[in-house]
């Protein structure tokens, strides 16, 4: 007997319908899965075997054949699991048919029967909902994030005979109720570090707060200890909150990767990565046989932050020039080419010379000249044009540290920074772009047009510093970040200055 229950699997950051068709008929004794099954799905007979007796349900001693449709595309994981089950239940009339209709069903087995998480439960709830499928088993660790698409009712069980009491009317299951629109506060439960604990180092903080305001990628570099890992922390404190279409992008990652917390149905916070320096360049940007996101998508609508970024090997550093200019990333195999978003704000933090104490007054540096040079190379050109701001962090000094002044709250600073995203949010409204760091050549040349006063300082920096065409737009946007905070729809002589002051570094360090 044939009975056919509707699954799923996530292909990329999307789920796609899989329908699980599971046939008993006589025969010896054999269970086999078919439809580019891997080696996790494979062992599921052995689950499902056990599963299914230790719940006091017959398991048929027939030849069991458990397809995978479409079968052309390979599926991963354990989520197969409770509809091959609920499948050979229903083949053998243990379940009503026509309960298995409009329903979609996930969930990986113990064997003792009880139910266990799966990842990807939010895109298989979109998938489900866009479908048209009315109803959604999946295992109750799962059920909140899968409750914030709307119209799909979401049934969380914990075992198998839970799922199938619920399929034949005898036991009713209380849909998991709808989060979306529920009141959430992000910093209820983990508040955000905060710039005030920062003491001094003023003119990064100012620095800081014009990356936030346009999106633009930073590198900080200064001597150990000077505060440039404490400021970086501290920046998702300072940027605008994440949008509904944000959250939802951002929780669909950590869902299918399967790092979203069981209690977080919406991810209300922007991301804060931080890999080691030890990262391969398939764990930065994703990849694998079965392709996964890396940190860059991990980090989508947040701070990916790179600290010591001299110590990446240069080959992992370079495969982010790629999704830094266009914000995402593809991951091609021979199976499949999938597309990952990973629209992020890089932040980088690296020392000035091996020793760390280079440019520092009080402390004397022991690195010649060819070591510092191959030190800072290390960061390729091509890379630093991709990093609009620039700033160095010197040691804090005693009386700095020491007094009781404090500086702005990160929650004022965010004020100013939301008003100026507001801005580019009207200047950029239909399209895709979000903020100044994300502009164009054709936006660059209608938004960033300067006096000629600016022009001609702009004309002599260039010169002096010999800065790439990429440097130069970027100096226009970060030039455009700053009139937007100062509220002025004109870029003057002063914020022009401002934004070439962000590329110093060219000079100090890379232009020797």
């Amino acid at each position: 007997m044939l009975a056919t229950v509707l699954s799923s699997a996530v292909l990329g950051i999307d789920a796609y319908i899989v329908k699980v068709e599971v046939d008993v008929s006589d025969g010896l004794p054999a269970f086999s899965t078919v439809g580019l099954p891997d080696s996790a799905i494979k062992e599921s007979k052995d689950r499902v075997t056990a599963a299914i007796k230790n719940s006091n349900f017959y398991f048929p001693p027939s030849r069991i054949t458990a397809n995978l449709a479409p079968a052309d595309i390979r599926k991963t994981g354990s989520a197969f699991d409770l509809p091959i089950a609920i499948g050979v239940m229903a083949a053998t009339n243990q379940i009503d048919f026509t309960n298995l209709e409009n329903t979609m069903i996930l969930g990986e087995l113990a064997l003792d029967g009880t139910i266990r998480s799966i990842q990807g439960g939010l895109p298989i709830a979109i998938a489900a909902k866009q479908h048209g499928v009315e109803n959604l088993i999946l295992p109750a660790e799962n059920a909140k994030e899968a409750a914030i698409v709307d119209n799909l009712k979401v049934f969380p069980v914990k075992s198998l005979s839970d799922a199938v009491a619920f399929l034949n009317s005898a036991k009713e299951i209380d849909p998991e109720a709808h989060t979306l629109n529920a009141d959430i506060d992000p910093e209820d439960t983990q508040p955000y570090l905060d710039l005030i604990d920062v003491k001094g180092q003023e003119h990064v903080k100012r620095a800081v707060e014009v990356a936030a305001a346009g999106g633009h990628n930073l590198i900080m570099i200064g001597p150990p200890g000077s505060g440039k890992t404490m400021i970086a922390k501290r920046i998702p404190s300072i940027l605008p909150k994440l949008s509904t279409e944000e959250s939802l992008e951002t929780t669909k990652i950590q869902s299918i990767i399967g790092i979203l917390p069981s209690n977080t149905p919406l991810v209300t916070k922007r991301p804060f990565r931080s890999p080691h320096h030890t990262i391969s360049d398939a764990g930065l940007i994703g990849g694998g046989n079965v392709p996964k996101p890396g940190e860059v998508s991990l980090s989508h609508n947040g701070v990916l932050f790179l600290d010591e970024l001299p110590e990446f090997r240069r080959n992992v550093l370079e495969v982010m020039r790629q999704p830094l200019e266009d914000g995402h990333v593809t991951i091609s195999r021979a199976a499949a080419s999938l597309t990952y978003p990973a629209n992020f704000m890089l932040v980088a933090a690296m020392n000035p010379c091996p020793c760390g104490f280079f440019s520092d007054p009080n402390r004397e540096c022991k690195c010649s000249s060819n070591q510092i040079q191959n030190y800072v190379s290390r960061i390729s050109g091509p890379l630093l044009d991709r990093i609009d701001i620039q700033v160095e962090v010197p040691a804090v000094k005693y009386a700095e540290l020491s007094a009781d002044v404090t500086g702005e709250p990160s929650t004022i600073v965010r004020k100013r920074v939301e008003t100026a995203r507001s801005v580019q949010h009207q200047r950029f409204d239909g399209t895709s772009i979000h903020a100044n760091a994300s502009m164009e050549s054709k936006q660059i040349r209608e938004y960033c047009k300067i006096e000629s006063s600016a022009q001609d300082l702009l004309r002599v920096a260039i010169n002096q510093l010999g800065l790439s065409a990429r440097a130069y737009d970027r100096i226009l946007k970060v030039s455009r970040t700053i009139a937007d905070l100062d509220n002025s729809p004109n870029i003057e002589a002063g914020h022009v200055s401002e934004a070439i002051q962000y590329r110093s570094l060219d000079r100090s360090f890379w232009k020797k």
